[in-house]
């Protein structure tokens, strides 16, 4: 059960961008308005990043703060689906708009380009961010939704590092964030609303 007033981060991989299951998780999270926050991926903002990266030859400090207003690109365009969806770009953001009944969408830009505990790299994305967030906030959980289909009963975060499910990072921020963590498959959508509504278990654990 999660404890009172502590908030679930919801990391909505950005693989989901052209997907017809983006608008679905969009309403079963938006169904938990005023107990959820989004964490974006960064989807095609992020891989024209990258692309550019390659060509330009800039470092990995602009890329990494362009991959930050990537996840903001992202993160806007779901806001765009539904109402209940507000940008937030400060802890005091995030907790308002939670306390007004509302679902914080993370722009990380303002707190994660000055914060030193996050590697300026590739090697910390989305996934290393939204444990960044969890710890921040107090969030008693975080659910990684993978536009993957899981089979395991539990997972190990270093073998998820290993296999490029998530970023190198991701253990670090992991440890840090004293939250649970649950990974989620496309169509858990289905369960999810329920799950975070009642503080309930859902997902598959990662320890």
């Amino acid at each position: 059960m999660d404890a009172p007033g502590r908030p679930v981060v919801v990391k909505l991989g950005g693989s989901f961008a052209f997907s017809p299951q983006l608008r679905l998780w969009v309403e079963a999270l938006a169904a938990c308005a005023g107990r959820v926050v989004i964490a974006p991926g960064g989807g095609p903002f992020a891989d024209t990043v990258r692309s550019a990266q390659k060509r330009m030859g800039f470092d990995e400090r602009a890329a990494h703060e362009m991959a930050l207003l990537a996840m903001a690109q992202y993160g806007r365009a779901l806001m765009s689906f539904n109402g209940l969806l507000s940008a937030a770009d400060s802890i005091e953001d995030i907790h308002r708009d939670l306390a007004r009944g509302r679902v914080p969408v993370w722009m990380p830009a303002r707190m994660a380009a000055i914060a030193g505990d996050i590697s300026p790299t590739w090697d910390a994305t989305s996934d290393s961010l939204a444990a960044w967030l969890a710890g921040r906030i107090g969030a008693s959980r975080l659910l990684l939704v993978k536009h993957v289909e899981f089979q395991w009963n539990r997972a190990h975060a270093n073998d998820l590092v290993a296999m490029g499910i998530v970023d190198k990072e991701f253990v670090r921020h992991l440890e840090t964030s004293g939250a649970e963590v649950f990974i989620l498959g496309p169509a858990d959508h289905r369960i999810a609303a329920a799950a975070i509504r009642d503080g309930a278990p859902v997902g598959i654990p990662v320890g």
